[in-house]
């Protein structure tokens, strides 16, 4: 038998490849220059120093929400509530960076702390829910995400935009509040690296992801809590009879997600834009779903799920701007893309889920039957 891992990857690739061959025709169809239009798509990330800066750049923000949505899947959780975390964390490391008069070697580990400490708290508000009310946790995590979202332009325009700006953004972060270039100096080629900082936006935030991925993948396999975060998915019943305390477990989940979507926030805000924008986000927080659907939930695998997935938002954006392509018909293309590799996915969760309401639905019935049957 073929290694599971193995079959994994070829499984991938050829949904990856199909796809790719699904968008080539759809160009074939609306595009004057289909060839060039796809080689854009395909090659265009790698043509220029800035787009390779703007797909590692992307693919860092990807890979905090692919961790943060990872955590929550893995407890068979189906929350949606990266965006609205993500959203608060880009608020509270702008608020940091502009207005707290402090040197950078405590105003930027304060903003970072502030974004991950909103994160976990926005988190926590739907694990509560769902632990104690039995909320669903994919209606309450998007009803706060609209909530996080009108909190940010609330108070961006309201309090935070300068009253003379022409537009709805704040002031740019001073260089105290902003992420430090990573590139390290290199003895003898000044130049190569200034040239490297001038076109790139990477930050030390690279250094903090790398961090993330081994605190994340520690915390599920190598604690006492990602052991129990593992039961409560694998089989709640079992987990139950084995003494897991089931309420803390998914609160704690959905609140240390919040953690990696809020430092997704802060990179947004502090290392990308270096200031608060409205729409800062652009609706990534969903994108970490498919980021962890793809590494099947597996903190090793995110950054290369993460990369990929980068990459063919960045091939977008310059298939777009290279070519007679229309924005809707390369958002077309990656759609087809993410159905093929993530509907395996989705579907044993979605099953799973659809199965235990009928066995609890087929229990009630039951003892309601014996019930009637003794009076």
């Amino acid at each position: 038998m073929a290694n599971p891992i193995v079959r994994e990857t070829v499984r991938i690739v050829a949904a990856v490849g199909l796809a790719l061959l699904l968008g080539f025709i759809i160009t074939l169809f609306v595009s004057e220059d289909p060839l060039n239009a796809y080689r854009s798509f395909l090659l265009g990330p790698l043509t220029r120093l800035n787009r390779i800066g703007d797909w590692l750049e992307e693919s860092i923000t990807l890979i905090f929400l692919g961790l943060a949505t990872a955590i929550v899947f893995k407890a068979e959780l189906f929350s949606l509530g990266a965006e609205g975390q993500m959203v608060l964390g880009a608020l509270t490391a702008g608020v940091v960076s502009l207005y707290v008069p402090l040197p950078p070697a405590l105003r930027l580990p304060l903003a970072l702390l502030a974004a991950m400490v909103v994160g976990f708290l926005w988190g926590a508000i739907p694990g509560i829910l769902k632990a104690n009310l039995n909320a669903n946790e994919l209606v309450s995590s998007l009803m706060l995400n609209t909530i996080a979202l009108k909190i940010y332009e609330w108070l961006l325009t309201f309090y935070i935009k300068p009253p003379n700006a022409g537009y709805t953004a704040s002031d740019f972060f001073p260089k105290e509040g902003v992420l430090p270039n990573f590139f390290p100096p290199i003895p003898g080629l000044e130049g190569v690296r200034q040239t490297l900082v001038n076109q790139t936006n990477l930050t030390i935030m690279l250094y903090i992801m790398l961090a993330a991925i081994f605190v994340v993948y520690f915390l599920m396999y190598r604690t006492p809590f990602g052991y129990e975060l593992r039961m409560v998915g694998i089989n709640l019943k079992f987990a139950r009879y084995g003494g897991v305390d089931i309420k803390k477990v998914i609160i704690l989940a959905m609140a240390v997600s919040g953690i990696f979507a809020g430092l997704a926030g802060a990179h947004l805000a502090m290392g990308i834009h270096t200031k608060l924008i409205l729409n800062i986000t652009f609706g990534l927080g969903f994108e970490g779903v498919v980021v962890a659907l793809l590494a099947r939930n597996n903190p090793l695998a995110v950054p290369f799920t993460g990369l990929a997935y980068g990459y063919l938002r960045a091939g977008a954006d310059v298939m777009e701007r290279a070519s007679d392509m229309s924005r809707e018909m390369v958002l077309v293309i990656q759609a087809i893309i993410i159905l093929l590799v993530t509907a395996e996915r989705v579907l044993p969760m979605v099953q799973k889920r659809i199965a235990a309401s009928r066995s609890n639905g087929e229990g009630a019935a039951a003892a309601a039957e014996g019930g009637s049957h003794a009076a």
